[in-house]
């Protein structure tokens, strides 16, 4: 079994946050146009991570932008997961506040995993009825927003989940950060450049007033390879 970090106390998992941006903290241009724009060396590292998790988690607007199916990565990573006692594939969890996700996105065509979507008791129930044909769980988690941590406690209680790995955008990630779930976070900086006041950075959603309210997180490590810059931060006072 693996030997990475997981929680243990508190019954929800050990969550890694992963993300691209530009020099200036962008994680995609003002019309979203452009998402996606690390070197093959910045997608490895995003299997490598996979690689070590039990479920993966998006927002439904990141997975129709990019047409992610969240897969594993292929034959490689595959190996990796059964050698640390992991099922081959990763669990797939998609997260829409009002159910909206466009049914025919790609990931709902790939049968590789289960697809869990977490929603609140604002979805319509002909939006529940129609994602309930095409995913293994559709779980409500809360009134008007859902409720991330009694989520994450639902998802390693019923579905074994241990090692989370949250890829955003950066509203997901911003919820995760305000209810203090983020235990580590991997940040691959490009030598680029987009601008733009509203281009969505890694946490976007309400924001922090003062700094004795902002997360802290400490550098563990931090390595180059090309142009690019691989840094990993870890919480401080982490379980």
């Amino acid at each position: 079994m693996s030997s990475l970090p997981k929680i243990k106390e508190n019954g929800r998992p050990y969550v890694l946050v992963n993300m691209a941006m530009t020099a200036d903290g962008k994680i995609a241009t003002v019309n979203r146009a452009v998402h996606s724009f690390g070197s093959p060396r910045d997608l490895h590292h995003l299997y490598e991570l996979r690689a070590t998790t039990d479920a993966v988690i998006c927002g439904a607007r990141t997975i129709e932008i990019s047409r992610s199916i969240l897969d594993n990565g292929g034959e490689l990573f595959t190996r990796r997961r059964i050698k640390q006692g992991l099922a081959e594939h990763n669990l797939r969890v998609i997260v829409t506040g009002s159910g909206s996700i466009n049914l025919k996105a790609e990931i709902f065509r790939t049968q590789i995993s289960p697809i869990i979507i977490l929603t609140t008791a604002r979805i319509s129930p002909t939006k529940l009825n129609r994602l309930q044909k095409v995913v293994q769980e559709v779980k409500i988690a809360g009134q008007n927003e859902i409720n991330f941590p009694a989520a994450l406690r639902w998802l390693r209680k019923k579905w074994k989940v241990e090692r989370l790995l949250c890829e955003g955008g950066g509203e997901l990630n911003s919820a995760m950060f305000a209810s203090d779930l983020v235990d580590e976070i991997h940040v691959t900086i490009c030598p680029r450049i987009f601008g733009g006041r509203t281009a969505p950075t890694i946490a976007d959603g309400k924001g922090l007033p003062t700094l004795d309210l902002a997360k802290q997180f400490e550098l563990k490590s931090f390595r180059r390879s090309g142009a690019e810059l691989f840094t990993v931060f870890l919480r401080c006072n982490s379980s």
